[in-house]
Formats: structure tokens, sequence, C-alpha cells
């Protein structure tokens, strides 16, 4: 399956602003109260805000230009104004108060679901998407969507409701005036209908850069040490460069994109003014209009062409992002096809696991596996043995279920793989990687993660336990025991170490099958023989998969498989396995 976000050949289904703005409200529908009360607000913000030109030009027509002019009745109105504007303050501080807890709780949501998303996809979408690009789609493109929640779409909804209100003053006052008022608005309705798609591109472009600059920046980070020891900080530092380049290239171009608004806008807005300047004298010359009832108009035109102008702003922050939404909608969407079928009777009796005419390929392009059939027995210790890049880990994941097969079957305990929900799939199979990870904290944290069983035990209880399955040898090698810190970039311990940790983590979920692919490559030879003596001492229904290159690791496997060019083999003899191994050939 195609998991690559940046693949211009994933299908990903195009969707119109507005389906997407819906989507997005779809998921913070519990905020419904606080939007509610928000937009509460900014109706009677904008309702207040259209009253303060009405009564300025009341208070010119009937109280300055009238034979005996009425010097107490401007000061009554100037105090209606006065509370007016100190009610618009209120109403606009207890929107924005409610709509920034919505755009953070609206963050809080996002990352959450984001996270939890890609808990539940595949391995083969981590393979497929950098780590830097996922990061900057879980910071940066949530962030932009917290940024126009909270200090926005309140704005955008507000500029729209003084727009409406005013359009309609404009309109009754004088309908001829009115129309001629609101035409420079009509052109510009047609130029942000046709360029918004290409600023929302522009934007989306900017971002994908962004997210492919953090990718560089992360990887460079990872392999630091690397960089240093081949002295090939020119090779990172133009891979940087390049990434730079192009982020900046985009973020021009998305500038160009998003300003190009403001000055459309001002420019009809100033023709609309001069419209009803000229105009407005012509009528009032003809006796049709008063000098109050103008500037009335001329306020209301204000009050319609100043929101559209900061909406050409707020524009570009919508154009971002809903460019920001579809980048963490696309993950959203993805499934995985590693999906549980409903449970099927096991066949009796049955081996542990079983491979039925297995074929794999990571992508349509090449198979990497076919024609996989072998059975494994519980109690029994199996080899995988063969040249790099033969198919043996791509075989343990199998059986793992890290991937599917492409086609046939994979039995465990007679009933297909997929039956297995993934936490009773973990319980039965464990598995020792050969590059381990482990989480930043204490060796303790590291061996009880993911395994409820020893949650609640403390120190003590979980040393008793470890000695019990023999691993209390381990923990001296740590100087501090189940206390020793733990980074996940490894700086704190060697690499032998971490293995080690995770070798405590598989052996102690007692599992009925545990993979070890080169579980020892990184182990000297004393604490090899000790994990060599922990498996020896493994329950006898305990399967052991061992993948490894060392000779003395896999001379006591029960059944030993040579896996070359996609086909997995018997080997017969350890001789014989080796032979195979050394000579690099395939035999039937």
């Amino acid at each position: 399956m195609n998991y690559n976000l940046n693949d211009p050949q994933a299908k990903v289904p195009k969707v119109s602003n507005w389906t997407s703005l819906k989507n997005l409200l779809d998921i913070i529908s519990h905020e419904r109260k606080a939007l509610l009360l928000a937009f509460i607000a900014i109706l009677t913000n904008s309702t207040l805000n259209l009253l303060g030109p009405l009564i300025i030009g009341h208070t010119i027509d009937d109280y300055l230009f009238v034979a005996h002019k009425n010097y107490q009745g401007v000061l009554v109105n100037c105090v209606i104004l006065m509370s007016v504007y100190l009610a618009i303050l209120f109403t606009s501080y207890f929107q924005t108060i409610l709509m920034g807890g919505v755009g953070q709780r609206l963050l809080f949501t996002l990352r959450n679901s984001i996270f939890n998303k890609l808990q539940l996809l595949p391995v083969g979408f981590f393979n497929q998407n950098k780590a830097g690009d996922l990061i900057s789609r879980v910071n940066n493109d949530t962030d932009k969507l917290n940024q126009f929640f909270s200090q926005s779409l309140m704005q955008f909804i507000g500029n729209i409701a003084m727009m409406t209100g005013a359009g309609i003053f404009l309109i009754v006052i004088n309908i001829k005036l009115g129309l001629a008022t609101l035409s420079p608005a009509a052109i510009i309705l047609i130029f942000t209908t046709l360029t918004s798609p290409w600023v929302k591109r522009k934007n989306a472009e900017n971002l994908k850069s962004a997210g492919g600059m953090s990718a560089e920046i992360q990887e460079s980070l990872n392999n630091f040490k690397v960089i240093i020891a081949f002295s090939r900080r020119d090779y990172f530092r133009k891979r940087f460069d390049e990434a730079n380049k192009d982020n900046y290239s985009t973020a021009i171009r998305a500038g160009i994109a998003n300003n190009c608004y403001l000055p459309v806008y001002s420019l009809f807005s100033n023709m609309a003014q001069l419209i009803i300047l000229a105009y407005g004298i012509y009528l009032i010359s003809t006796g049709d209009f008063a000098i109050g009832l103008l500037v009335s108009y001329l306020l209301y035109a204000n009050l319609f062409y100043d929101p559209l102008r900061r909406l050409a702003a707020l524009w570009t922050g919508f154009q971002t992002a809903m460019a920001g939404w579809d980048r963490i909608s696309h993950i959203l969407a993805l499934e995985s096809d590693l999906l549980t079928i409903p449970d099927t009777e096991a066949e009796m009796p049955a081996p542990l696991l079983e491979f039925r005419n297995v074929h794999f390929s990571y992508d349509d392009s090449k198979e990497i596996l076919h024609h996989i059939s072998f059975k494994l027995e519980s109690g029994k210790t199996y080899a995988l043995v063969g040249p790099t890049g033969g198919g043996k880990t791509t075989t343990a994941s199998l059986i793992a279920r890290l991937y599917d097969a492409t086609k046939g079957i994979v039995l465990l305990n007679g009933k297909d793989i997929r039956t297995y929900s993934s936490i009773d799939r973990s319980k039965k199979i464990g598995f020792i990687l050969q590059e381990p990870f482990l989480f930043t904290g204490t060796v303790r944290e590291n061996i009880i993660y993911g395994n409820e069983a020893y949650v609640k035990y403390n120190n003590e209880q979980l040393e008793k336990v470890m000695l019990e399955v023999n691993l209390g040898d381990l923990l001296v090698l740590f100087e501090s025991g189940l206390d020793t810190k733990v980074l996940s970039s490894g700086d704190s311990m060697s690499l032998g170490q971490k293995q080690l940790i995770a070798f405590m983590r598989a052996v102690l979920r007692n599992p009925d099958l545990l993979i070890l692919d080169e579980a020892t490559a990184n182990i000297d030879t004393i604490t090899e023989q000790l994990l060599s003596d922990i498996l020896n001492k493994l329950p006898a229904t305990t399967t052991r998969v061992i993948i490894a290159h060392r000779l003395n690791t896999i001379e006591k496997a029960d059944e030993i498989f040579f896996v070359n060019s996609g086909e997995v083999i018997r080997a017969g003899s350890f001789n014989h396995a080796m032979d195979m191994l050394l000579q690099g050939k395939r035999v039937s």
C-alpha cells in the first residue's frame, strides 16, 4: 500500500476550502457551546459598531444643522456613543478569550488525533515517510490551525457580519447609491474566487518544503556522529542548503500569493469612496440627501470596506490553515492495511506457526519472498541463515506481523495471524531487533514498557521476578540497576547495554515465540554466554527463531533454514548450512 504522504501519485481526494472547514469543525464538535457564545458576542459587537454611524448622522442633522442648535442633545448622544464603544470593548474581549481557549483545545485535540493515528499505522508507513516531515505536520501545521481559530476565525466571522450589516444599511438608505458603492465589491469577489486555489497551492508547497527541511535537520542530527567520523559535513551541508533554498523559494512564492489581496482590496475600496463622494454631493445639490446622512453613508462604506481589507490578510491565513489541514487530514484519513479479520477455529492439531505459500513485496515493483512454506513447532530453536539482503529479516517481520503477506497465509496456533488483535499477538510473539529502540527514562520503565503485568510492581518485586526468569545477572551490568537513566539518543549507555534492555523486555513478556534478529551482534562474548544461558532456561514450550551470522549462535539449533533470493529452504545439518552460506548457493 502506498503510504507516502508526499507522493504526487498518491490518491488524495481534493476538497474545497469550505468542505475542509466543515470536516475540521466536525472534529471540534464538542466546542459548540464556546463557539455559539463567541458567535453571539461577535453579532452583538457588529450590531453595536453599526449603531455608531447612525447616531453620528442623526446628531449632525437633528442637533447641529438646525436653526436652534441643541447642544444638550449632542452631549446625550455622545454619552450614548461612549456606552456603545465600552460595550464593544467588552464583547471583543469576551470573544477573544473564548476563541483563544477553543484554539488551544483544538491544538491539543489535533495533536492527540494525529499521534494516536500514527500509533495505528503499520511499519510500512514509517518506511515511506521521513520523521522530520511527520514532526512538522504534528507541530507546525497544527499550530497554523490554532492561530487561525484563536486569532482569525472570529475576526473573519465578525468582519463578514459587519460587512453584511453595513451593506444592508447602504442599500436601505439609498438603493441607487448603495448599488454603485457595492459594485467594486463584486469585482473583488470575482478576483478572490479566481485566485484562492492558486494561493492555497502556494501555501501548501511552502508547508511541504518546511516539512522537508525539518526532515533534513532531523536526519543530520540523528547521524551527526557518522558525519563527524567520516568528515562529511560538506555532504549534509549541501543537502541542508538545497532544502533551505527550496523552503526559501516556496516561502517567497507563498508570500507573493498571500500579499496579492491587500493592494487590490485597497484599490477598489478607494474607488468606492470616490463613487460615494461624487454621487453623494450630487444628491445633496438636488436636495435628496442631507449632510449628516452623507457622513453616515461614508462611515457605513468604511464599515463595509475596512473589514474587506482586513479579510485580505485573514483570507491568506485561512488558505494557510486549510493547506495545513489538508496535510493533517491526509494522515487522519489513512487506514492500516494490517487489519484484524474475523476469528477462525484453529486446526487440530496445529504447529505454533506456519507459512503457506507466502509471497511478499514492499511495493508492486519487486517481490522479496515467493512460494514460502514451512512450519515452526513449539519448544524448538530455529535459525535463519543466508547472505545479507537474502530476506531473513523480512521473513522474521512477517512472523511478527510487522507486515502482511502479499499472497498466501501465515498461521499462528492454526489460526490466521490476522485474526489476533495487536495486543494478543504481541503477548505471544516477542521480537528483539538488531537496533533496539529505547525511550528516555530508566531501565525499569523500558523493560516493563507495554507489559501490564508488572506496571504496579515496585523495584524489589520486579527484581525478584527477574531473578526467577534468570535475568538478575544482567542488572549488575547497569550502574544503578533498574534506576539507571536511559536517553533515547543512546548516549547514556553502550549499544550492547541497549540490546540487553531489549532482551530483558522481551523475555519478561514470556512469549510463546521469541525472535532474535542479530540480538547478540553488539554484545561481548561473556555477556553473550549469559544470554545463551537465559535462552536455554526459557520455558520448554518457548519457540526461538534466531537470525545470526556467528556460528556458535546457531550450531545448537534444532533446525536451520537457508534464506536467499526470496526462498526459504531447509538446510539440513549445521555443516550443510555453513556450506550453503559460504557458497551462496540455492539448493532444493
